[in-house]
């Protein structure tokens, strides 16, 4: 197993929360992976986790699963990082900003001195801000540091207008960019059913899609996090799936467009900050980001969810 695990990608996932652990578990189904590490500041967390997952390991493809510490991050293709306070009941994602800037100023210098320049994958919360830092404390190029993003909101967007016109979601093609947050922009002068944008869709399926309906289903898709905490205590599955796309992404070279949290240099007019646009996503992390035509409406929500991260970052203490 540790022969075929040399020839096959290396992914370390730090933090064994509920999402670390969904996401390994989806990555070790996938078959993606052949060495998957699991790394805790509660080592017995981790070993307990590596321990589950093993047990199942004759129902999947040969991967190695352990726990592991910083130096295990040595050859690592992707370094997932989900290690972080949790986000309470009511508290916005920005909230949790100072206490996991401290956490992240530990984990990144430790990540850099073992592995060799993988790509970073932020998950932690507020990502957009995470991303930014993970960035500037790790010294990686802009584009090897990549954030979760709006990828799930996307998703979510399309599930929800999915149902409510009764298709596949697979056939909705809808983003939502901004701040992964409270003030993310739906891109509705862009998102399309099979080809045809929604002005041109709707009355032919007779369902109705007026201004109120597609507010409500944005709404839905916005405060799903707040709705999910509320009832359960914590999303997971959503997440561990979508870390699953883009690292799958990255690691076959696919080129897949997604909603990442990515840094920006004069794009849409605004730079040197972190936030999800659509990128195209391949093997060296994001190789470019997909130009918008979005409408001026559009665009000043864009600028406004950029100014309340700037405001965040302004707070931070480097």
């Amino acid at each position: 197993m540790d022969q075929i695990a040399q020839n096959q990608p290396k992914v370390v996932i730090i933090g064994t929360g509920l999402v670390g652990s969904t996401f390994a578990y989806a990555l070790m189904i996938s078959g993606l992976a052949g060495e998957i590490v699991l790394i805790d500041a509660n080592r017995r967390r981790a070993e307990g986790e590596a321990m589950d997952l093993n047990h199942g390991i004759s129902f999947v493809r040969p991967v190695r699963i352990y726990a592991g510490d910083y130096p295990d991050c040595a050859g690592a293709d992707v370094v997932v990082i989900t290690a972080g306070a949790a986000q309470k009941p009511g508290e916005t994602r920005l909230e949790l900003v100072h206490r996991n800037v401290a956490i992240f100023k530990q984990i990144i210098p430790q990540v850099v001195r073992y592995a060799q320049q993988p790509i970073l994958l932020i998950v932690t919360n507020p990502v957009d801000i995470m991303s930014y830092v993970a960035y500037r404390l790790s010294g990686y190029p802009s584009g090897r540091v990549i954030g979760s993003g709006t990828v799930l909101d996307t998703s979510r967007l399309r599930y929800l207008l999915s149902a409510h016109c009764g298709v596949d979601p697979k056939n909705v093609h809808a983003y939502i960019i901004g701040e992964h947050g409270d003030s993310e922009v739906p891109l509705w002068s862009l998102a399309n059913i099979a080809g045809m944008r929604l002005d041109e869709y709707c009355p032919s399926c007779e369902r109705g899609c007026q201004p109120s309906v597609r507010e409500e289903i944005f709404r839905q898709a916005r405060d799903a996090a707040y709705a999910i905490i509320d009832r359960k205590g914590a999303t997971y599955y959503g997440i561990g799936l979508s870390l699953l796309e883009i690292v799958e992404s990255i690691l076959r070279a696919e080129r897949s467009i997604a909603t990442v949290s990515t840094y920006l240099e004069n794009y849409l007019g605004e730079s040197d900050i972190y936030i999800s646009v659509p990128a195209i996503l391949h093997r060296g992390g994001v190789e470019r980001l997909v130009p918008l035509r979005i409408t001026g409406q559009e665009a000043e929500a864009f600028h406004r969810s950029v100014a309340v991260l700037r405001q965040v970052l302004g707070q931070i203490q480097w």
